[in-house]
């Protein structure tokens, strides 16, 4: 117990909790967003195997450009990583809104 009667301390404690869950929750929907955006524009650049949606945007351009096997493992790796971080901060959100936490 601090120096407030408990009463105080207890009330004081509880809305400054509120705040903090509230201003994580706004920071992870934010973060989710981002997220998003990222992993729309990651997946569009990877190289097209052939006749898919990538060749309509341009992937055809890329493929005669001649992308290295090293950028092409990287940018898996970005992609699997952006994916593992979006759907840890959904399942975060979701259980979140279950238990009614904010």
């Amino acid at each position: 117990m601090g120096i407030f009667p408990g009463y105080l301390y207890n009330n004081q404690y509880s809305r400054s909790l509120e705040v903090v869950v509230a201003i994580v929750k706004i920071v992870l929907e934010v973060i989710v967003v981002i997220a998003s955006i990222l992993l729309t524009l990651l997946i569009l650049m990877h190289k097209g195997k052939g006749g898919g949606l990538s060749d309509m945007f341009g992937g055809g351009i890329s493929a005669n450009a001649g992308t290295s096997g090293v950028a092409e493992k990287n940018l898996n790796r970005l992609t699997i990583i952006v994916a593992l971080i979006w759907v840890a901060i959904i399942v975060a959100l979701s259980l979140m809104a279950k238990y009614k936490i904010a």
